[in-house]
């Protein structure tokens, strides 16, 4: 009888251990987010509130649009090349080797346009911002801005915002060209596609809504990546150690809320 209330007692301790953490980890969930939002919130309001620092856009458009153009365009090359051939291996099994231009279009404009760029992006953006804005909290400058009579979330926050909401769109647009054309390449000079047949199916079945759809997922994409960035880097620990934690927690955040947000706008296009 003894033995089996000690079993008892060990199975409850352990039990109780576990819902105790559950009920932590929602917690924290809870809180976190509610940080977040409440930040987002915050820094949305300043981007229409003057006064506007101009300059801090535009080298934040710089920075996100010009400089990340090479590496989505070489992410949505070679993806619409690997998906050409890849299309054209797996249709062949059943005779529809017509419909890879199709496939290359839409899958391109709709979903590997915007996921990769996004993903792209908030590998080097995401990472960027995070560092530059949690030295800045390290060593006390954002601290020296208030004392100064600037606004952090204005002068740091807001800029950052609304250039990688600006800036994602017209990097998956040209994205979206750049893969298109790789699978062209393949398709005509690896797999023999007549080239004005393959233009005329690329054109065939594609819609605005398909573009628009990829725009807005990077508009979104950009919002969220810039948020996390600067999130995670105004709220950095002290030392480097903190600084790259930061970063860390940016660059995985924003690639899981890309995901996330990827499926929810993908349902609310054509979710019926």
């Amino acid at each position: 009888m003894r033995s089996f209330l000690q079993l008892s007692g060990t199975v409850f301790r352990h039990m109780h251990g576990f819902v105790q953490n559950i009920g932590r980890t929602a917690l924290n969930f809870l809180a976190t987010f509610g940080r977040i939002t409440l930040f987002s919130v915050t820094a949305v309001r300043w981007i229409f509130t003057p006064p506007y620092y101009w300059q801090q856009l535009h080298r934040q458009i710089i920075d996100i649009g010009y400089f990340s153009l090479p590496v989505v365009g070489l992410t949505t090359l070679f993806s619409g090349m690997v998906l050409a051939l890849q299309s054209y291996t797996g249709f062949a099994r059943f005779s529809a080797e017509d419909t890879v231009a199709t496939v290359v279009v839409l899958s391109v404009t709709r979903e590997l346009g915007p996921v990769l760029a996004g993903l792209m992006v908030a590998g080097r953006i995401g990472a960027s911002m995070a560092a530059e804005i949690g030295t800045m909290r390290v060593t006390d400058q954002i601290d020296a801005l208030d004392t100064l009579s600037t606004r952090p979330m204005q002068y740091l926050v807001a800029p950052r915002l609304l250039a990688g909401t600006i800036c994602l769109p017209f990097l998956v647009l040209v994205g979206d060209v750049i893969g298109v054309f790789g699978g062209y390449l393949v398709g005509v000079y690896r797999l023999g596609f007549n080239p004005s047949i393959y233009l005329a199916r690329t054109l065939e079945y594609l819609e605005v809504s398909d573009v628009t759809l990829g725009l807005v997922k990077a508009a979104v994409f950009g919002f969220l990546i810039a948020l996390m960035g600067c999130y995670h880097g105004y709220h950095s620990g002290r030392g480097a150690q903190g600084v790259g934690r930061a970063t860390t927690n940016a660059v995985v955040s924003a690639s899981i809320l890309i995901l996330i947000a990827n499926y929810i706008v993908t349902t609310m296009f054509f979710g019926g």
